[in-house]
């Protein structure tokens, strides 16, 4: 038989074209390679009840056989069924396919119509190139196809443009359907927790009251806790489980108990179904975010102005429509962004996240240098690439006089605060109560309808009677583990709050500082109180003083103004350090001992830059080193031409003084001591002092290194030389 003879192993009932009607545009080299039939359903549910279109698709093995290919040649790709032609990333017969043409492998490509192997123009166009580069033939029931042919090319891109436009006509239709449904408020492909959707089609509130009442569990405690995680760390450690229907599979609508996760708080939180209003369209696809590797499409959250369809008032309800708005405020504030203050975190930081900078106006970021202590520092400069403009503090200055305010203006409310706080605590035992009272009675149920089950059988049916047994017992096991674990409830917390109880409450809100500083309460619940009362705080720290002016925005409007004392550096950067210096050199010439000096200044209030318990002798005889009047204070005659002691130019180069004692010891500057344990004296005439100050100009924080001109100290000799 030769190549262009029929197969021998062609069924019979299959038409075959005679020799000389063959399609000419197959050569003997397509013979020689593959046949490949690709077979693509949309979806599941067209694999399912479109039979009819498999068999045709399957059916094109017997096309490939009538064009001359031999069964053992004709390769089928069917692993594409119920993927849509849409999307190729997840179409991996479709991959196979391209693979095969592009190892010269295939001769044939075969396809029931153009629209099972693409929906895209780019995906066709793709085939058709590679193709037409490997010399590979395409077919269908209409014919046989060459992508090199001109003809051919033109018909071939006709109908996969075609193919594209009819899915395009397809989907529009569906989706204008869809959204007409949508704005009669009449669309729904499934409801949240909380809620069921008759066979009518509209949407009631489920009719099982435990499951009711777990979502205004929610609701109210979100109100209460005001995040997230308070309210998922409530219901976990009270061991509350969402009653969720299942929304597939055999047991359809039946309502199962799962254990609560964030990802489901958070959608409660965000759907407006629960102030019962009707939305449509708060979604929508992003082609760009669906990464590689992925089932399902990426989606973005919209803005409630670019949501298609919102109707209020149109279902039942489990909040208002201003508490679900209040509440998205809420979430909003909870982020942490640079527009948020953020959600109360453990820190020992107070006020993190309502401390804003006097000068920029930027909200100011929470360090922690050591477990003690917290900083809070403007970093606006790090984002703008500028020189540092703005200066921070130490968090216990501002974290005091905050506390001390709040705590003032919550003395005139102890009374009402200690109704509210008896009040608070029997609500959340009769809530946390009536829970376990529902949780039993549906155990009482399942163990009573087990044990029906099991009594109507028939004893002689053992076979199903152990099973039902079985059921009964274990369903009587989890009442009594439920009975057990409420007995255990019943006597940590009762119903009814006993006389000590309330003693305790009212005494601890009459004493509402001593609440404060329990042991028991946590930095989280003080900030929750601050931000109760305070809307921010605004702080201007100047680098050369060490008071800091701060304004309290409180709830309300009302504003007032303070100013706390922050630790500072060095003496320099007090604000009253020069009648410090001129004070102490003149207690000094006085013959005042260093104990003397250091009563006198705290008497007169000075206070020293670090120490808040004011100054003490050592302290003074440090400072009188540091300023050169230790020893009867600085005797001008050891001065030489040029001679600076290292205060006065340290003053006069506006640089602290142990800066230039760090550049002495570098030998960055000629200096000596005048003693052996004396202060130093440093030489610097008018152009050293010009060098020092473009070096004191190009000194900052993180420079490596500087041109040796700067550091560099000049010649004494020369000096003169050129003076």
């Amino acid at each position: 038989m030769t190549s262009h003879d029929p197969p021998e192993d062609v069924p019979d009932g299959v038409a075959m074209a005679p020799r000389g009607r063959r399609s000419p545009k197959i050569r003997d080299r397509h013979l020689d390679r593959l046949a490949v039939v690709y077979i693509r359903q949309s979806s599941p549910h067209q694999v399912l009840d479109h039979k009819e279109s498999r068999q045709r698709q399957y059916e094109l093995v017997d096309q490939a056989l009538a064009l001359g290919w031999p069964r053992d040649r004709v390769l089928v790709i069917d692993d594409d069924q119920g993927r849509s032609a849409r999307e190729p990333d997840r179409r991996h017969g479709f991959q196979r396919l391209l693979t095969e043409v592009t190892m010269d492998h295939v001769g044939l490509v075969l396809g029931l119509e153009m629209s099972r192997l693409s929906r895209t123009s780019r995906d066709w166009h793709h085939l058709l190139e590679v193709c037409a580069l490997f010399g590979a033939l395409l077919a269908d029931q209409d014919g046989v196809y060459d992508a090199n042919d001109t003809n051919d090319r033109l018909l071939l891109g006709l109908k996969g443009t075609i193919s594209e436009f009819e899915l395009i006509t397809m989907r529009n239709r569906l989706d204008r359907g869809r959204l007409h449904k949508a704005e009669r408020g009449e669309l729904f492909s499934k409801v949240p927790c909380g809620y069921v959707k008759l066979p009518s089609g509209e949407v009631a509130l489920d009719p099982d009251e435990q499951a009711r009442d777990v979502v205004r569990l929610i609701f109210d405690k979100f109100n209460e806790l005001g995040s997230i995680y308070g309210v998922f760390h409530y219901l976990i450690r009270n061991g509350i489980r969402l009653g969720m229907r299942l929304q597939s599979g055999p047991q359809r609508g039946q309502l199962t108990w799962r254990r609560p996760v964030l990802a489901t708080l958070n959608q409660m939180l965000h759907n407006p179904t629960y102030a019962g209003a009707y939305a449509y369209g708060r979604r929508r696809d992003e082609p760009r975010a669906k990464a590689a590797g992925r089932d399902g499409r990426g989606q973005r959250w919209l803005p409630m102005s670019e949501w298609k369809v919102l109707l209020k008032d149109r279902l039942p309800a489990y909040i208002g429509w201003e508490q679900y708005l209040a509440n998205l405020r809420r979430l909003e504030q909870n982020r942490s962004l640079a527009s948020s203050p953020g959600a109360p975190r453990g820190g020992a930081a107070l006020l993190t996240g309502l401390v804003i900078c006097g000068t920029c106006g930027h909200r100011m970021h929470v360090s922690y240098p050591s477990k003690s202590a917290a900083y809070y520092s403007c970093e606006q400069n790090l984002k703008v690439g500028s020189g540092p403009t703005c200066h921070g503090l130490r968090t216990t200055p501002v974290d005091d006089l905050v506390a001390r305010q709040v705590l003032r203006a919550l003395e005139p409310a102890a009374l009402e605060l200690s109704l509210r706080a008896a009040e608070d605590v029997r609500q959340e035992r009769d809530r946390l109560h009536r829970h376990w009272e529902q949780q039993l009675e549906r155990a009482r149920y399942e163990s009573g309808r087990a044990e029906r089950q099991y009594h109507a059988v028939e004893p002689e049916n053992r076979l199903v009677a152990r099973t039902l047994e079985r059921r009964w017992e274990e369903a009587l096991s989890d009442q009594r583990r439920l009975e057990e674990e409420y007995d255990r409830f019943r006597r940590d917390q009762p119903a009814e709050l006993s006389a000590d109880e309330l003693a305790r409450i009212a005494a601890l809100s009459r004493d509402i500082p001593a609440l404060w500083d329990a042991p028991a309460t946590t930095p989280a619940e003080r900030k929750e109180i601050v931000r109760l009362l305070v809307e921010r705080v605004v702080v201007h720290v100047r680098k050369d003083s060490e008071y800091v002016d701060v304004e309290i925005h409180w709830r309300g409007g009302f504003r007032s103004r303070h100013e706390v004392i922050r630790p500072v550096q060095l003496h320099e950067y007090l604000r009253d350090h020069a009648q410090l210096f001129d004070r102490l050199a003149r207690l000094r010439r006085e013959g005042y001992t260093a104990g003397e000096i250091a009563a006198r200044l705290n008497e007169e209030g000075f206070r020293p830059p670090k120490a808040p318990g004011g100054y003490t002798a050592m302290s003074v005889r440090k400072l009188l080193s540091m300023r050169g009047l230790s020893d009867g204070g600085k005797d001008e005659g050891l001065l030489r031409e040029g001679e600076w002691w290292v205060s006065d130019l340290a003053r006069d180069l506006g640089v602290p003084g142990g800066k230039l004692r760090d550049w002495a010891g570098r030998g960055w500057l000629r200096a000596r001591r005048a003693s052996a344990h004396g202060p130093w004296i440093i030489w610097a005439d008018g152009r050293e002092r010009d060098r020092l100050r473009k070096l004191v100009a190009q000194s900052r924080r993180g420079v490596a290194g500087y041109p040796a001109s700067m550091t560099t100290p000049k010649s004494k000799s020369r000096q003169k030389q050129i003076i």
